[in-house]
């Protein structure tokens, strides 16, 4: 049996004592509060009663108050399971997970579940574990759904380490790895099955160890339906979750499929309103029908909070609260099969959010494992910082580019050219060509058509490659931008009205090993290192990376010119080769749905 079976029923026996012994008691009771059962869909008076990290029972607790019990009085308040972000990354939010909960705990996430495959693009299994690592310090309880294939795309972007079904007994038998995350190499069904089979081989092989050991796997599986969608649930092993659901109708198919729809309500991607509309317009049952976030920004954690907002947004839409509370609650507990979490009964643990607006969803108190960790708004509890080990930083390996290697190169004096078309708050793209300037053999931006290179630097130090795009609808007045954030495979990925501006960009990112840098007239209009992975801060706060972020934004607005909201978040996600239609990686101009690179040029 193991260690942590054997002190759970140590725990369990104690609580018996203490509900059938006069003379033992509860440690808090929450009295006269609304409670709010996410099993029946009922709001009721009643006590919650806590000893140790445990829910004693729910109802009238006046019999387990006792001399030393400490009685929190909700009366007018609600009192709901903590909050479930099923499906997110701690990278997008450019936080370590430490700095990312100071900010969500007192919001009500109590339990967070994510897919560390930001990291492991860049440093492989061993950038993953020492984020594990860093959860496992925590008092919120963060699990990890981890990548079974690294990169998504082989033969189309350069990861800097390779993760495949060999990696995953390393991974998946560590007690905070959930399961499998996202399977993204196999989203574009018919592309991959066609030129790439053996991912779908090496994705069985890695899903059959998952359930062997009886861990979860979830999809990916953007504007999948029919024989793609259930080819995609089945090399999943036959239930999965996908969060990249966008239209009324996926929603409605992939319900039907037994799929548990994460309804994503980010920063940079919004789908809730539109999936949500399966449920308020269609009456169809909201059991798999799950709230997650994805990425945030850390900002938004800041002014409107993490799934209580999403959960207000829901509310919004015509949903039920209580309903909308399921879906951050019982709905993904019961998906991952957590049995401790989702709801307020006996033995649960009491991971408690106390409303004190549910329309609202304002956030009162929260408790995690019975200790009070917040209160309006601001942390109760202290677990400091955390500083990731050099083992992960210096991630940047290659030297300065040079302006010639970003040129996009064409003969005479206009050029026909390909370009990837930007679609505000969505991973999607569309495509379109256009024609441009020519001028010493060099493809020139075009402002008044809001046309840019868009070139992608592969920064791993294993091919070298530069590939070369546009882009239409970033809105960019002057200079240019760089990061090295750019999913998945997180090369540097840089857009701007001129090449001299945008490889001194390049270059900044490079100094910094890897970061965000904004340049204008060749000067540094603003820049953040992310020294972790080329993804992450552990040298500031959460408040410090969202007041400096805010910065940024504002620069590339009132400098920049930059006229697309979130733009940071939303140039990442130009290279994500799994999201139709048109995308850049370091191979080139991608044609998603034909599996090939594209010249940028027209020929």
């Amino acid at each position: 049996m193991k260690a942590e079976n054997i002190k759970k029923a140590v725990q369990y026996r104690k609580l018996i004592d203490v509900l059938l012994d006069s003379n033992q008691y509860a440690d808090i009771v929450l009295k006269d509060g609304y409670v709010i059962n996410t099993v029946t869909r009922e709001i009721y008076e009643a006590d919650v009663a806590i000893k140790g990290e445990y829910i004693l029972m729910v109802g009238d607790a006046s019999a387990l108050i006792g001399s030393r019990t400490k009685v929190e009085t909700v009366k007018g308040k609600f009192i709901s399971p903590g909050f479930i972000d099923s499906h997110m990354h701690f990278e997008s939010a450019m936080l370590t997970c430490t700095e990312f909960s100071r900010l969500s705990i007192p919001t009500g996430t109590t339990t967070i579940v994510a897919d560390p495959h930001e990291i492991g693009n860049v440093l492989g299994v061993h950038g993953m574990q020492e984020m594990i690592k860093e959860a496992k310090t925590l008092p919120n309880q963060i699990y990890f759904t981890v990548p079974c294939a690294v990169p998504d795309a082989p033969g189309l972007e350069t990861a800097g380490f390779d993760v495949n079904s060999s990696h995953m007994e390393e991974l998946l038998n560590d007690p905070y790895v959930q399961g499998i995350g996202e399977i993204q190499s196999f989203s574009n069904i018919g592309p991959v099955y066609e030129n790439a089979p053996e991912l779908i081989d090496d994705l069985v092989a890695a899903v059959s160890y998952a359930e062997s050991i009886g861990k979860t796997v979830e999809g990916n599986a953007p504007a999948l339906f029919g024989k793609e969608l259930a080819a995609h649930i089945i090399s999943g092993g036959g239930h999965v979750s996908c969060h990249e659901t966008t239209t009324k109708e996926e929603m409605m198919e992939k319900l039907r499929y037994g799929v548990s729809v994460f309804m994503r309500e980010g920063s940079s991607q919004r789908n809730m309103a539109e999936c949500i509309r399966a449920i308020t317009e269609e009456g169809m049952d909201s059991r798999r029908a799950i709230l997650v976030s994805d990425d945030m920004v850390p900002e938004d954690l800041l002014k409107d909070g993490h799934m209580n907002d999403i959960i207000r947004r829901t509310i919004a839409q015509g949903v039920d609260p209580v309903e909308a509370i399921q879906m951050g609650t019982i709905n993904p507990a019961t998906h991952f099969g957590f049995k401790d979490v989702g709801i307020l009964a006996p033995g649960k643990r009491a991971n408690i959010a106390i409303i004190s607006n549910l329309n609202e969803m304002i956030i009162d108190q929260v408790y995690l494992s019975g200790n009070l960790a917040a209160e309006r708004g601001e942390l109760t509890i202290d677990f400091g910082s955390y500083t990731y080990p050099e083992s992960v930083k210096k991630s940047v390996k290659r030297g300065h580019v040079k302006v010639e290697d970003l040129h996009i190169k064409a003969n005479g004096s206009r050029a026909r050219v390909r370009s990837i078309v930007a679609i505000p708050f969505q991973n999607l793209t569309s495509a379109q060509e256009f024609n441009l300037n020519v001028s010493n053999g060099v493809v020139q931006p075009c402002l008044q058509q809001d046309v840019l290179p868009l070139i992608v630097v592969e920064r791993h130090g294993r091919t070298g490659n530069i590939g070369k795009a546009f882009l239409n609808g970033f809105k960019l007045q002057s200079g240019a931008i760089a990061e090295s954030v750019a999913h998945d495979t997180h090369n540097i990925i840089v857009t701007g009205t001129n090449y001299e501006d945008m490889v001194t960009a390049v270059n900044r990112v490079i100094s910094m090993d890897g970061g965000i840098a904004m340049i204008k007239d060749g000067k540094v209009v603003g820049d953040l290192p992310l020294r972790v992975g080329g993804l992450i801060t552990d040298e500031l706060s959460g408040q410090e990376v969202s007041e400096k972020i805010t910065e940024l934004t504002r620069l590339a607005e009132s400098e920049l010119g930059c006229g697309i909201p979130v733009p940071f978040m939303h140039l990442s996600f130009w290279s994500l080769v799994t999201s139709p239609e048109w995308k850049i990686t370091d191979m080139g101009l991608i044609d998603v749905n034909k599996f090939e690179v594209l010249s940028p040029v027209v020929e």
